[in-house]
């Protein structure tokens, strides 16, 4: 509200009232100036405080460009935020010559609400012309010469990743960051440093020396980080040795040991080029999920990252202004139990090949351990792998067949070999010739025969396979909340493809947890869908029912066969209850060469295992002891 306009509304309304003259107060020095010119000298400041140019605004006795240099390091800290600067008030031009203030209302777009406040600007007349009288506190109210605006970003506490019981899988553990700190070596000797430091730690000396040569002086440049505990005999005594070489602990969230359930779980690491392009709200320096659920859940598990501004002194000295707290990030919840875990990866540790072992609880469907041998290359094979279960898949085979009509003790033909349209189909080389003959089909089951399931496949309908399969838990997707596969079963285009199929191979592909979740519907009694992040579930898919009781107990009657009398046997002592098995080879060709892919499923208790060698010699022989080491370890 302008003072002499309010003096002219209350003068109107006397003489409205009274018909009396008004002549106002006389201790009021009667208006001068240029009201509308005033007005238009303060909308100009409150752009060029916007824009940071300044060329359009007339300075009463302070030079133009050293304010607009002044004022662009004022705000430089503010990280190119632009803020919003309005006119609120420009008051009544008073005194010879004339002067006014104007008050201008800031909002920083800082917060949810923004930062908001206000500050006044002071204008004076010459030659017609309203000219600013430059203070810093136009800025900010509280500054003064030479402070400066900063604004920090704070990290929140990214949410941890828990396991079965609520016991961390993925929290906030010591590390020790290794690098050069640029503040204590100067450019001639930085880039020397630098190849020393990364021949001690063993990365790329030319890469890192690189980042060294175009780094900041004052930066701190990263090499390498270890975890507290295995941090390499001789690194802090070598990189004391170095100049400008410099040791900061720290935290980072990891798994109990390096390498737990790496490739489902994932890594935390700082932002990449590519990710600040695909998400502007990313900064350099920002910390996220780079892989594995770490980055499928980055948003739950960031948290929201809080600023705050600060008047920074000549002298370095800060005084808050303004502060938006950091909003922790929301754990993950997995079914993971973190002991079964690292069971399953002390069972494959030594095997060489790509493999994986997946456990399930069959009464909930939670996934217990999904772990991927460390010739698996980083890759998640254990949900996600695709590859032909061979006679694993029997399982399946053995439901659509009881299904058909057959019974367990149904007469079955195991020879040593089958023609179908001109293909033939053997046994497994080491198959027992006392095997072969009239068989019963849970012999056929036990001892693995091929060609005894290949001649029933004609008791099947075209969706027998499938159909089966379905109730089970395999081939039918759903979205789990992680990478899952869930086998590829369709009906066969042919009676070759049908035979091969019966044993799966042909088209049939499935991953370790699929095949885990076949059996642990076989033990349960019904279909279990597996599930691992426990904010995610999926219902059983409409129209597919599991097997039913008696289904399921002439299956779980002909596995427990495959242990008690047949390829399983490696099984038999194991302590604890009655072991159900299958076990399984499917060849592939790689190289140009024939290979062997290694397979076993057992169930005992509530635990279904599936263990999977992409190159073995058998199921039993290959894949049977890893998982027989895992039953050990679990009960």
């Amino acid at each position: 509200m302008r003072v002499r306009r309010l003096l002219a509304l209350v003068c109107a309304v006397a003489v409205a009232l009274t018909g009396a003259a008004c002549t106002g107060d006389s201790s009021e020095p009667p208006p001068s100036g240029d009201t509308t010119s005033a007005d238009a000298a303060a909308q100009t400041l409150a752009d060029a405080l916007v824009s940071g140019d300044f060329a359009q605004v007339g300075f009463s006795d302070q030079d133009q460009a050293a304010i607009t240099e002044q004022y662009a390091a004022t705000v430089k800290g503010m990280e190119g935020l632009a803020p919003s600067v309005t006119v609120a008030e420009v008051g009544d031009p008073q005194g010879d010559p004339a002067s006014a203030t104007a008050t201008y209302d800031w909002t920083w777009p800082i917060g949810p609400d923004g930062w908001q406040y206000s500050t006044q600007a002071d204008f004076v007349e010459s030659d017609g012309e309203w000219l600013l009288d430059w203070d810093p506190a136009t800025v900010e109210p509280s500054l003064g010469e030479s402070v400066t605006l900063d604004l920090v970003s704070l990290r929140p506490k990214r949410g941890d990743i828990l396991g079965a019981g609520g016991l961390a899988l993925v929290t906030n553990r010591p590390v020790v960051r290794i690098g050069i700190d640029r503040s204590k070596v100067g450019p001639a000797k930085a880039v020397a440093s630098a190849r020393d430091l990364a021949r001690l730690v063993g990365v790329d000396a030319g890469a890192y020396a690189k980042r060294v040569e175009a780094s900041g002086p004052l930066a701190f440049v990263e090499a390498i980080v270890y975890r507290q505990d295995e941090v390499p005999r001789g690194v802090l005594s070598g990189v004391r040795r170095i100049k400008g070489g410099a040791v900061i602990a720290g935290e980072l969230p990891l798994a109990p040991t390096k390498g737990f359930a790496g490739a489902i779980l994932g890594s935390v690491g700082e932002v990449t080029a590519e990710m600040i392009e695909d998400n502007p709200a990313f900064k350099v320096g920002d910390i996220a999920g780079l892989s594995g659920l770490q980055a499928r859940y980055d948003e739950q598990l960031r948290g929201t990252p809080g600023q705050e501004v600060n008047a920074v002194g000549s002298d370095g000295k800060t005084r808050e202004l303004f502060r938006v707290d950091a909003i922790d990030g929301k754990p993950l919840r997995l079914t993971m139990d973190e002991r079964l875990q690292v069971a399953a990866e002390q069972a494959l540790a030594s095997v060489g090949p790509a493999s994986a072992l997946v456990a399930i609880k069959p009464s909930t469907g939670a996934i217990l351990a999904a772990a991927n041998g460390p010739g698996s290359g980083g890759l998640n094979i254990a949900t996600y792998g695709q590859y032909a279960p061979g006679s694993t898949f029997k399982s399946v085979s053995s439901l659509a067949l009881l299904r058909a009509g057959v019974s367990p003790n149904t007469v079955v033909p195991c020879t040593t070999s089958v023609v179908v349209n001109g293909k033939r189909f053997e046994n497994y080389d080491d198959y027992p010739s006392s095997g072969l003959g009239n068989i019963a089909l849970r012999t056929a089951l036990a001892n693995s025969c091929n060609t005894a399931f290949i001649s029933q496949r004609g008791r099947l309908s075209q969706d027998g396979l499938v159909d089966a399969a379905a109730s089970l838990g395999m081939g039918v997707d759903h979205d789990l909340g992680f990478p899952a596969y869930f086998g590829n079963v369709v009906p066969p285009a042919g009676e070759t493809e049908k035979a091969a199929d019966m044993i799966g191979q042909g088209k049939i592909l499935a991953s370790p947890m699929v095949m885990a979740t076949v059996i642990a519907s076989i033990q349960a009694g019904r279909l279990v869908v597996p599930s691992l992040v426990t904010s995610v579930t999926s219902p059983a898919p409409e129209g597919v029912s599991g097997p039913g009781p008696a289904e399921a107990e002439a299956l779980r009657s002909m596995l427990r066969g495959v242990v008690t009398g047949g390829s399983g046997s490696i099984l038999a002592d194991v302590p604890g209850p009655p072991v159900i098995a299958k076990t399984g080879t499917a060849e592939y060709v790689k190289g140009g060469r024939l290979r062997t892919h290694a397979w076993m499923i057992a169930a005992q208790g509530d635990l279904a295992v599936a263990v999977f060698v992409e190159d073995g010699t058998s199921g039993s022989g290959t894949a049977g002891p890893v998982l027989e080491q895992f039953l050990r370890a679990a009960m």
